[in-house]
Formats: C-alpha cells, sequence, structure tokens
C-alpha cells in the first residue's frame, strides 16, 4: 500500500509539474509575442517611411526648374541627361552639346527664333562625351570621352534623302590616366594640330591622325583650364599659378610640324587663374582670377620679339569660388559664371549690366558667346539657355559712337556709322519690347 500510495503521488506531482511548466511556457511565449508585434508595430511606420522617402529620391524632380527672364532667347531641351558642354562652329550656324545620356547633339542657330528647335542626334557608343569641340571647316567634331580618356572624331554629313547625320570616326589611342580636362583643334595654312589638356600640368599637341606631336608641361602645380586660340595658331594654359602661359604651335611651309614655342605671358593677377577666353581673332583675351578680378588683355603683340601684352582693364565681381568666364567674338563684352549665377560686362566701361540667378539646376557647366556675338549660351544641367546678348549691342553702339566722333572729317563713314547705329538700337529695341525708331 505504501508503495502504491508513493507511486500514486509521485505520478500526481509529476502531471502538477507539467501543466505549472506548460502554463509559464504559455506566459513566457505571449510575452515574446506581445513584444515582437510591439516591434513590428514600430518598426512598420519606420520602414514605410524609408521606402516613400527612398521612393520620392528614385524618381527625383519631375524636371528641370523653370527659368524665365525678359532677354531669354531659347531653351534647348532634347538631351534625357546633364549636359557637360557646347561650342559654336566658327562659321556661327551651328551649335554642338554632348551629354551624360551618350549623345551629342547639332542645333541650328537660326533656328533659336523660333518655337520649335530640332536637332542633329549622333550617339556615343559605349562611353559619353565629356567635351565637343568643331574644326575650324565645320564639317566635323571632336570628343573627349568620360571611360576612354581619349578623342573621338565625329564628322558631319548628309544621308542620300538630303538628311543631316552624324557619324564616329577615328578613336585617338589613350596616353594618360589622367582625366582630359578641355580639348582643341588649331589649323593655319601651314598645318593642323588636336590639343588635350590634362588635370595633372600635361598637355599633348597630335596631329589628326592620332599621333603624338609634342608634349607640354606647364609648370601650373595643376591645369585648371586650356584652349586652342580661335586664330588656330596658339595654345595657352592656366592653373594654380597667377598667369596664362600661351605657346605657338608651328609647322614649315611644307605642312610639317617644326616646334611648340613659348609665345607669352599674361601676368597680373595675384592669385589662381580660373579661366580665359580670347575673341574670335586672338587680339584680346580675357582671363577670372581667383583674387576677385578679370583682366582684359591686348593680345595682338609681336611675341617673336618678346613683346608682352597690355593689359586693357581690371574689373572685379562678385567672387564666390572656381568661375568661368567667356569673351564675345568683338571682345564688346564678357560673361562670367559661377554655381547657377551669370554676370555680363560691358568691356567700354568695365561696368556690370546684366545678371541672373537660378539659371540652371546646377552650377553652369558653360558659357560661350556665338561668333555674331547676338547670343550667349550656358549650360548646367539637361537644358541649354540661349540670352539675348543686349550687353554687347550696348557696347556696339557706344563703340561706334566713339569711331564717330574720331572722323568727323569723313561724311561717307559718319553716314555709315549713323546707319550702322541706328540698326543696333533697333535691333535693342526689339529685344526689350520697345518702340523701334525710324
Amino acid at each position: 500500500m505504501v508503495v502504491v500510495t508513493m507511486s500514486l503521488g509521485a505520478v500526481i506531482l509529476l502531471l502538477m509539474l507539467m501543466c505549472g511548466l506548460g502554463r509559464v511556457t504559455s506566459k513566457d511565449d505571449q510575452q515574446e509575442g506581445k513584444e515582437e508585434e510591439e516591434k513590428k508595430t514600430k518598426k512598420e511606420p519606420q520602414q514605410q517611411s524609408k521606402k516613400k522617402s527612398h521612393g520620392k529620391n528614385q524618381r527625383g524632380p519631375r524636371g528641370p526648374k523653370s527659368f524665365s527672364h525678359p532677354l531669354l532667347a531659347a531653351t534647348l531641351k532634347e538631351h534625357s541627361d546633364n549636359i557637360l558642354d557646347l561650342d559654336f562652329s566658327i562659321n556661327g550656324k551651328y551649335l554642338a552639346s554632348c551629354a551624360e545620356d551618350r549623345t551629342v547633339r547639332l542645333w541650328s542657330v537660326k533656328d533659336f527664333k523660333e518655337k520649335e528647335h530640332k536637332c542633329v542626334r549622333g550617339n556615343v557608343e559605349y562611353d559619353h562625351a565629356t567635351r565637343v569641340k568643331f574644326s575650324p571647316d565645320c564639317k566635323a567634331f571632336i570628343t573627349s570621352l568620360a571611360i576612354g580618356n581619349t578623342v573621338r572624331v565625329f564628322k558631319t554629313g548628309k544621308k542620300d534623302d538630303g538628311a543631316a547625320q552624324i557619324s564616329a570616326g577615328l578613336d585617338f589611342p589613350k596616353k594618360s590616366s589622367q582625366d582630359i580636362i578641355n580639348i582643341g583643334l588649331g589649323s593655319n595654312s601651314n598645318g593642323s594640330f588636336v590639343m588635350t589638356a590634362y588635370r595633372d600640368t600635361t598637355i599633348h599637341i597630335w596631329d589628326t591622325k592620332g599621333e603624338i606631336l609634342a608634349t607640354l608641361d606647364t609648370h601650373h602645380m595643376n591645369n585648371n583650364y586650356a584652349a586652342v586660340s580661335p586664330c588656330g595658331r596658339f595654345v595657352a594654359s592656366c592653373g594654380f599659378t597667377p598667369d596664362v602661359k600661351v605657346w605657338a604651335v608651328v609647322f614649315n611651309k611644307g605642312g610639317e610640324f617644326v616646334e611648340v614655342r613659348r609665345a607669352m605671358e599674361l601676368k597680373g593677377h595675384k592669385a589662381s587663374v580660373y579661366y580665359f577666353s580670347f575673341n574670335i581673332d586672338t587680339t584680346r583675351t580675357a582671363t577670372v582670377s581667383k583674387d576677385g578680378t578679370w583682366k582684359l588683355w591686348d593680345t595682338e603683340v609681336e611675341y617673336n620679339k618678346n613683346q608682352d601684352p597690355y593689359l586693357l582693364y581690371t574689373g572685379s565681381y562678385t567672387h564666390l569660388g572656381p568661375s568661368l568666364i567667356a569673351l564675345s567674338a568683338d571682345a564688346n563684352s564678357l560673361a562670367i559664371a559661377h554655381s547657377n549665377r551669370l554676370w555680363v560686362f560691358n568691356t567700354k566701361s568695365g561696368e556690370e549690366e546684366e545678371s541672373f540667378e537660378d539659371v540652371h539646376t546646377q552650377p553652369i557647366a558653360k558659357v560661350a558667346f556665338d561668333p555674331s556675338g547676338r547670343y550667349l549660351a550656358t549650360t548646367g544641367d539637361r537644358h541649354l539657355r540661349i540670352l539675348h546678348n543686349v550687353t554687347g549691342l550696348r557696347a556696339n553702339i557706344l563703340d561706334m559712337e566713339t569711331k564717330m566722333k574720331k572722323h568727323t572729317t569723313s561724311k561717307a563713314l559718319k553716314e555709315r556709322l549713323e546707319h550702322q547705329i541706328q540698326e543696333t538700337r533697333n535691333k535693342l529695341a526689339e529685344i526689350l519690347g520697345e518702340t523701334k525708331e525710324e
């Protein structure tokens, strides 16, 4: 009996323990379940919020911020990604642009006055172009490639049906691991060449078949900018040092390359030169510097006799950091760009006459006047802005009035200048929406 009683007691005790453990486990599970549920409830709003935010970032803005101004002549919109560079053909008929959308496009300048702005598209296979430059004969242009870090030549022509087309041609070999900061094409009566400038202090001079003719060390510590002059004779560079160095690329009468010879230096700034720009015949050069000034130089000198350029004018601008500068073809107006702001100066008076805010949604990548001086083009996002150069028109009127005072004895010249002044005033009035004078 005792054994049976003890056995029954042990069984009952075991059952009680099992039931107690089950209740404890159940309570623990319920507690853990509640805690997990609470954690989920807390996390879900955050996760949903993050997803919503991420979705907005993926979509990005619906489009570039609209820009309007009385002097806006046109906005060119065909590119689908950021435009990195633009260039006008020397004959003033075309504008070329290149973008991260792996295309290059040609625009007709005469269409700037129209509501629709058609363009011819060329594809940059397996890469995208960072710089673009027309050839002197306007039948081709070169680009620098972002991934390939070299030069690709494009030819312009017509299809069988007469429509314009762009076709890729020669690729130059890659010769440097440094990024290309600019390219250029030079041509004179004796020979032609291509320039590539790199982020360090290197400049390569090539023949048009892709062979290196010469390598320059600019000794700037680093290159900020380099370019070939519109006349096709010179290569110039600026960088960390407070000067601009100019070389002449020399060919003999038989068209054979001879040498690259130091021609002149533009000295006078007190800090690094950010950028420079030539007028159309290279008789004037404008520079912009970290010292908060811009300078206009007379570069029509006898450099073979060691004659230095003449400083014509020093102006100040709102210095906020690295800036771009563009000089008009007649050197009567210049533009300075920083971030998405733009200022236009009259070089005759040195006065700032126009300023533009928020021209693009991103920093301005390039600013340039067309060869006629009528337009000022900028880019800094997916759009090209074309502005009327009223500063240039006013400067032209002032210039002609000065000439008329100097040539009072010549009746024919005086009448011609009076006619040109009136025509220019009428153009200015038309742009500004004022009444024309007869």
